[in-house]
This record gives C-alpha cells, sequence and structure tokens, in this order.
C-alpha cells in the first residue's frame, strides 16, 4: 500500500512541476502592450481602418458602459457595428438611442437580427453579419460587456502592426465583487495554463493556439480566408476556434497581456460562473461523454489528488503530495503578478476542484437531456452541434 501512495504522489509532483518549470519560462515572453513603449501609432499618419463587431442579445445592464467606452477609443480611423441579436429587453432601444446620439461622428452602425436562421448559433450569425458590413481592413470582435480603455485599440494595433501578426488576442482584466469569482477564476486561470501553452501560439510550429471573446482582432484578409464565421457557424466556443482555425490555415497569431485595457466582470459570484460555464464544458469535449467522464477524473485527481494525499498519505509517502500543493501555491503566487487574485486563494483549490469537476459533469448531462445546448432561451440541437464540432 505504501507503493501505492508513493508511485502516485511522485507522478502528481512530477506533471505539477513540469507545468510550473514550463510556465516559468513562457509566460514572460508575453509582451504586455500597456507598457509605455506601445503608446502610439506603428506608423504615424497611417491608421489602417478598424471594424469593431459587437454581438449583444439582452445586454441591456452593460451595453450602454460599454459602447461609450468604444465611441471613447483615441484610434484615428474606426467604425462600430454593434448588433441586437433577437434581444427581448431594451439592448435595442439603448443601440438605436446611441446610434441617434452619435450622429455628428457616425462612428456607429446598428443591426437589428429578428429571426436566427437554421444551421446557426445566435452569436456566430450576429458576428457574420456585422462583418458583411464592416468597411476596416482589420476586424476586431467584442463582447457587449467589455469596457475599453481609450488608448486600447491604439496600442493593439501599433503591436499586431509592428509583430506583422493576422491575429491578436488581448487579455482581459477581470473584476471581482465577491470571494466565490476570485475563487473561481483563480482556478480557471490555473486550468487554462495547464491545458493550454499561451507562450507557444506565437510559434508557427506548434498547434498551440488562442482566442478570446472580449478581444479578437483579424486582418480582414485572413478573416475571409478561413472562410469568416460562417465556417464556424455551429461552434459554441467560437473564440477559440477562431483561433484555432487561423493557426491552422498559418496565419501568423500573438497573444498580448494590457492590464487595464480592457475590463470586464466575468460572472456574478461561483455559481454564475458554474452557469456561464455550463454552455462551454461539454463542447469542450466535442460533446462525448466518454471524453467528459475521463475528463472529469483527470480534472479530480491531478487538483484534489494532491491535498488528498498531503491529508491521508502514511509517513514519508507525503513527500510527493507536498510537493505538488507546494507547487499548486506558486502556480497561484505567479497568477497574481498578472491579475487582482491573491496568493493564498490556493488555499480553496480543492472547493473549486469540485466545483468545476461539477460543471462538466452538468454541462454533460443537462446537454444530452436537453438534446443540446439552451443559451439565452434558444435551443441548439445536439447533432447539429455534434457535427459543427467535427468540421
Amino acid at each position: 500500500m505504501h507503493t501505492f501512495w508513493w508511485l502516485v504522489g511522485l507522478l502528481l509532483a512530477a506533471v505539477w512541476v513540469h507545468r510550473l518549470l514550463d510556465t516559468a519560462r513562457g509566460m514572460p515572453r508575453i509582451p504586455d502592450i500597456a507598457r509605455p513603449e506601445w503608446d502610439h501609432l506603428a506608423q504615424p499618419g497611417r491608421a489602417p481602418r478598424v471594424s469593431i463587431v459587437v454581438p449583444a442579445r439582452n445586454e441591456e445592464e452593460h451595453m450602454e458602459t460599454a459602447l461609450a467606452s468604444l465611441l471613447a477609443l483615441d484610434y484615428p480611423d474606426y467604425e462600430i457595428i454593434a448588433v441586437d441579436d433577437r434581444s427581448t429587453d431594451r439592448t435595442g432601444e439603448i443601440l438605436d438611442r446611441m446610434a441617434a446620439q452619435a450622429v455628428r461622428r457616425p462612428r456607429l452602425q446598428v443591426l437589428h437580427v429578428r429571426e436566427l436562421p437554421a444551421g446557426w448559433l445566435g452569436k456566430t450569425h450576429a458576428m457574420w453579419r456585422a462583418a458583411q458590413q464592416a468597411t476596416g481592413e482589420w476586424i476586431l470582435f467584442t463582447d457587449a460587456d467589455v469596457v475599453f480603455r481609450p488608448d486600447a485599440l491604439r496600442r493593439a494595433m501599433n503591436y499586431a502592426e509592428s509583430a506583422r501578426a493576422d491575429h491578436l488576442a488581448l487579455y482581459p482584466t477581470f473584476e471581482f465583487h465577491t470571494l466565490g469569482e476570485r475563487m473561481m477564476m483563480a482556478f480557471f486561470q490555473a486550468l487554462f495554463i495547464f491545458g493550454h501553452r499561451p507562450w507557444k501560439v506565437a510559434d508557427p510550429n506548434t498547434r498551440d493556439h488562442i482566442g478570446i471573446g472580449a478581444f479578437n482582432l483579424l486582418r480582414r484578409s485572413s478573416y475571409e480566408a478561413i472562410g469568416t464565421y460562417r465556417a464556424l457557424r455551429l461552434q459554441v466556443i467560437d473564440d477559440m476556434k477562431l483561433g484555432e482555425a487561423i493557426k491552422r490555415n498559418g496565419f501568423a497569431q500573438r497573444n498580448v497581456f494590457g492590464r487595464d485595457l480592457l475590463r470586464l466582470r466575468w460572472a456574478h459570484g461561483a455559481l454564475g460562473f458554474v452557469e456561464n460555464l455550463t454552455k462551454n464544458s461539454f463542447a469542450l469535449m466535442h460533446f462525448r461523454w466518454q471524453r467528459a467522464l475521463g475528463a472529469a477524473f483527470l480534472l479530480v485527481f491531478l487538483n484534489l489528488g494532491p491535498f488528498l494525499g498531503l491529508a491521508f498519505a502514511p509517513g514519508w509517502s507525503r513527500l510527493g503530495y507536498t510537493i505538488a500543493v507546494a507547487v499548486i501555491a506558486c502556480v497561484y503566487l505567479g497568477e497574481s503578478w498578472y491579475s487582482d487574485i491573491r496568493p493564498y486563494y490556493f488555499v480553496l483549490h480543492p472547493v473549486s476542484t469540485v466545483l468545476f469537476a461539477y460543471i462538466l459533469l452538468r454541462s454533460t448531462v443537462l446537454t444530452l437531456w436537453h438534446g443540446g445546448v439552451v443559451w439565452r432561451g434558444t435551443l441548439y440541437p445536439l447533432e447539429e452541434l455534434r457535427n459543427g464540432a467535427a468540421g
């Protein structure tokens, strides 16, 4: 029995130490465009036109603040195309009013989608419709709850042009109002680093890719070359799938930090995280329940296992578990350098592990029970989503 405890503990320690070392080497290589050297235009006197696409469904709580921040950008040449996607609240009314108020500076166009065509998700259809109207050399896809700092687009375009990127993803700064929000985001960030290597995104010889719904900036030519959002019309995780398509087709992809350039509150409380991630989690498993069960087991084993071993392993066989727990604490320390989450949240890692495993299983069960994904009042059939994921 001691041998079993030793082997499992050393395996967990090896996995976490390897990921920590890889992350420690890689994360500093991701540029930070909030630094002073990016506070200008890459080519003074020439600012490529940017079309900003904002899909919105029932976003009356955030719409006005987010859109006002876009209208206040200091970038010299851009347009905003906002889409009211079948909203049943005041979203469409807010958009029309703000467009009328901005008539002297006609940057804002508003599209109203009344019906969703068959074979589309609402968000992908809204973005596709807006991009059809775009006149820019670049297209920026963002969300209706994101607040931009005035210099955000200017800095991003400066970096994108300087790096000769075809796609640029900018990490937002998250706002937290509760302990539960911080706990869940801390785990989410640790999980993201464990499952992805964002420092490899720029390497054309790897499959690592990125997509961020809050800020996906693409050259129009690259967007059209991958088939536009028509090719991604049934992708639930549309932002990451967009990034995957860009990377797969050989275009230059970059991801950057930029503290406070974008701000949003992603969820309200820990239960808000549960609700938001329920839509996406089974999609990550390509809608296969076997993958979901395997992923849930692996999630618990890697993240809860070190704490259980530290508590119950006999004698010196606790060594491997101790190392793994210490590494998890170091991961949280590293997160605190890039976000407003304090390192001591690692003590809640076991709690968030259970909640994230629950999210994955809940997403699987509800999707199978309903025969599809229910999101914002619309049911998207499972077989269509599976076909879209396979494509």
